[in-house]
């Protein structure tokens, strides 16, 4: 793991960071450069969640392949 992915936060610590910096712009008050500093992590949170999302979505493929029968004829269910 290198330092970059030390620091990576896990995708519950970036959703609910990004949920509050949603909160934050919805709410107003800021400006432009804060928001636009706010906008700016928001992107990097949310890639951060897809790519999560990815990873996760790639070990259920691989895990439901594996449990999948190689042969035809090997159907769980009869016929």
């Amino acid at each position: 793991m290198s330092d970059g992915d030390s620091q990576r936060p896990g995708f519950e610590q970036a959703r609910d960071e990004l949920i509050e910096l949603v909160k934050k712009l919805e709410a107003g008050g800021l400006t432009l450069e804060q928001s636009l500093q706010l906008w700016e992590r928001g992107e990097q949170l949310a890639t951060i969640c897809e790519e999560w999302l990815e990873g996760a979505r790639a070990r259920m493929a691989t895990a439901l392949a594996r449990e999948e029968p190689t042969d035809p004829g090997e159907s769980e269910e009869p016929f």
